[in-house]
C-alpha cells in the first residue's frame, strides 16, 4: 500500500526537465534557416529537428493528461541528450586550484 502511494505522489511532484515552451523554442531554432546554414555548413546534412517536437508533444500531453508514455519518453529523450554532451571530452582542462601566484598585481602597467 505504501508504494502505491509513493507512485501516486511521484506522480503528482514530478515535472518535466523543461517548461513545454523550452521545446518549442528549440524546435522553432532548429527549424530556422540560419540554424539549417549553419548546421549544413558544419556537417554537411539538414538537423534533424523531430525529437525537439516530439518532446514538446509529450511535454504537452503529459501536462494534459499526465500519462506515463509522455512522462518516460521526456525522460528518455533528456537523458539520451545528456548521454550525448558527455561522449565528448572538454576543449580546456580544468584546474583543481587556483594559479599559485594569482593574488600578485599583473604585469599591465610596465612597458614592453
Amino acid at each position: 500500500m505504501d508504494g502505491a502511494g509513493s507512485s501516486m505522489a511521484d506522480s503528482d511532484t514530478w515535472r518535466p526537465p523543461r517548461a513545454c515552451n523550452d521545446y518549442w523554442s528549440e524546435w522553432k531554432h532548429c527549424k530556422s534557416i540560419p540554424n539549417l546554414f549553419h548546421y549544413y555548413y558544419t556537417y554537411g546534412e539538414a538537423p534533424s529537428c523531430k525529437q525537439w517536437k516530439r518532446d514538446y508533444e509529450n511535454c504537452k500531453a503529459w501536462e494534459k493528461t499526465r500519462s506515463s508514455e509522455a512522462k518516460d519518453s521526456l525522460c528518455k529523450s533528456e537523458r539520451e541528450r545528456v548521454m550525448e554532451k558527455q561522449k565528448y571530452a572538454p576543449v580546456w582542462s580544468l584546474r583543481k586550484g587556483p594559479p599559485v601566484s594569482w593574488y600578485l598585481p599583473l604585469d599591465e602597467d610596465k612597458p614592453k
